[in-house]
């Protein structure tokens, strides 16, 4: 059907713009859409109006060209028969949101739900970038269940510095090591920084942003090769005009989010992070869409359809390249290819371009093999996620594509102990605790030390901090030891290159085993297995018990409050307790207002 071609069936605007029961209401909904100069034929005459959902400001950077690439979206809403009608969505900035953007994921999404049900869109382009953005607006899409796609915003250019690639994020944790060792002034710690940022764009490396605009197009949610396009290059704009353009056909042929999120889709996602040395912000994201589409996805499937799959992007962290080089390699289309050759992928899976998957990577091999490898070659075998459970924790996860080779020797090939390593607990309660101590010298931290830090999960923040990715006190980190095994119940940066333990849930303010472990207790970890364990007996576990929980800061804002008493853990997710049976929404009308 094409996209000038009128559906047979009343859209859901219609009930808003053209409905002879209410004529009354109809002229209400009508009239102040007139106060700008839209005429009523165009709202009157059936043709679909499609939302866009706009992510950017001057409070969001990363998504801040999605100003002017909203220009090109509404051409080909236009050009396809449709009427565009842009609309501001809940910023969601990384960097500076505190105490964390993770804390507005969820009120985003909020905000974004009650606007895509009680307004007249029959259809939606949601415009991502930045982290929680993709994941916030592909949760309220599927709670709502209108014709939905995305158009992410795109990777920065790469950064460069002093000859040297320097990839956003990235570089904050390599420099604080090199700082730490005396290797940089502080100028050039910030030098080093700033370049890492050269044009619009969200972050250039596998960090999360990336990696979710990345979990979109592997969903089927995306047009091909949308991803990775960098912000700065005109392809960025006309995926934006033809994004416009599917939006009106997608509602033509009433493709809905339901029709393109299903297991097996989310199973693809889970290979594709793998693959390209994701963030380990994908498993609680992915787990959180899936629960709002209706879709059973277990915390094992990270490891039984994950661990399994090769390193295919040699991208920082976990390899040597940025975004734009891996766009023009192919990005995600290419990945995805090498792993529906190997028969890693489901391409029966529908998508948004209204092909399967299978048929819209067609001839998507890669172009440049120092980017992305072949399935038989490639950068690391078995690199997705371990999931690890023990009296610590339930669950947590370890990405194992930044394991370098210093970690892998000193703390996983112990002869007849491959694998297993044992240390001592130096217990952080918060970032606060970490920062003002790392350096204490009656610590008497060695490499033989696990850091913990707890109190940082949804509860304890609240909202789940990015900070497990710990560094090393400066003595070791001048002797070379540039990490040590960490462990914790929050998150760290999808742009971080260290193979920590996070994600643990149940949290310590939860009750969970974070909260009992003290400094200077042995821990075990497993990766055989599977296990993190404290080697403490079950009664001195119960005496702490008797202590209580740690505190933590009391809630600052009533949404802190709000937050805290409906959040998950993030072994589901982090979602709004009970929010998941809302779906589907829009099959019912929302109630008029007069």
């Amino acid at each position: 059907m094409s996209g000038s071609e009128q559906p047979k069936r009343r859209l859901r605007s219609q009930d808003w713009f053209d409905n002879p029961d209410h004529l009354d209401l109809t002229a209400l909904y009508l009239e102040r859409f007139m106060n700008y100069g839209t005429t009523p034929e165009e709202l009157r005459t059936g043709k679909p109006i499609i939302g866009i959902a706009q992510s950017g400001s001057d409070i969001n950077p990363c998504n801040r060209h999605h100003l002017d690439l909203a220009k090109r979206v509404r051409d080909g809403i236009r050009d396809a028969g449709g009427i565009p009608i842009e609309f501001p969505s809940h910023p969601l900035f990384e960097n500076c949101k505190r105490p964390t953007a993770a804390l507005d994921r969820n009120l985003a999404y909020l905000g974004l739900v009650e606007l895509l049900y009680g307004y007249p869109f029959d259809g939606v382009v949601l415009t991502t970038g930045c982290d929680k953005t993709t994941p916030s607006a592909l949760m309220a899409a599927s709670t709502v269940d209108i014709p939905a796609i995305v158009l992410s915003g795109g990777p920065m250019l790469d950064g460069w510095h002093d000859g040297e690639l320097v990839g956003s994020g990235t570089v904050i944790w390599r420099s604080r090591r090199k700082y730490a060792a005396g290797e940089i002034t502080k100028e050039e710690f910030l030098e080093r920084a700033l370049d890492s940022a050269p044009s619009v764009g969200h972050c250039n490396t596998m960090g999360t942003a990336s990696t979710m605009n990345a979990m979109a197009e592997a969903l089927g949610m995306s047009l091909t090769g949308c991803a990775a396009i960098p912000g700065a290059y005109r392809e960025r704009g006309q995926m934006a005009y033809r994004t416009g353009r599917r939006a009106v056909e997608l509602v033509m042929q009433d493709i809905k989010p339901s029709d393109i999120l299903t297991r097996e889709a989310f199973l693809n996602a889970i290979r594709v992070n793998s693959a390209i040395g994701g963030s380990t912000n994908a498993q609680p994201h992915l787990m959180a869409m899936a629960k709002h589409a209706g879709v059973e996805l277990l915390p094992e499937d990270w490891q039984i359809h994950g661990f399994d799959i090769p390193l295919l992007a040699n991208v920082q962290p976990a390899g040597a390249y940025l975004g734009e080089r891996f766009h023009r390699a192919g990005g995600v289309p290419a990945i995805m290819w090498e792993l529906l050759q190997a028969g890693k992928l489901d391409g029966s899976c529908p998508t948004v371009t209204g092909r399967s998957m299978a048929e819209n990577l067609e001839g998507k091999e890669a172009v440049d093999r120092e980017v992305i490898k072949p399935y038989a070659e490639p950068m690391r075998e078995r690199a997705g996620f371990l999931v690890l459970k023990g009296n610590l924790f339930d669950f947590a996860i370890m990405k194992t594509s930044v394991i370098s080779e210093g970690f892998r020797l000193r703390y996983l090939q112990e002869p007849g102990r491959e694998g297993v390593f044992e240390g001592r607990a130096v217990v952080f309660d918060g970032s606060e605790d970490y920062h003002k101590r790392i350096n204490d010298p009656s610590l008497a931290i060695d490499e033989d030390c696990i850091l913990v830090i707890r109190g940082t999960g949804p509860l304890g923040w609240p909202g789940s901090a990015e900070v497990v990715n710990m560094q090393p006190p400066d003595h070791l980190i001048q002797r070379g030891i540039l990490s040590l095994p960490t462990i914790g119940d929050g998150r760290q940066s999808g742009t971080a290159d260290s193979p920590s333990i996070l994600n643990a849930s149940p949290e310590s303010a939860a009750g969970g085993g974070l909260a009992w472990i003290r400094s200077g207790d042995k821990i075990r970890i497993d990766l055989n297995q599977g296990l993190c364990d404290m080697l403490v007996s079950d009664e001195e576990i119960a005496q702490r018990k008797a202590e209580g929980i740690p505190a933590v800061p009391a809630d600052a804002t009533p949404w802190q409050m709000i937050y805290r008493q409906t959040v998950t853990q993030l072994a589901d997710g982090a979602t709004i307790k009970g929010a998941d049976a809302f779906r589907q929404i829009s099959k019912t009308p929302p109630r008029h207002n007069h």
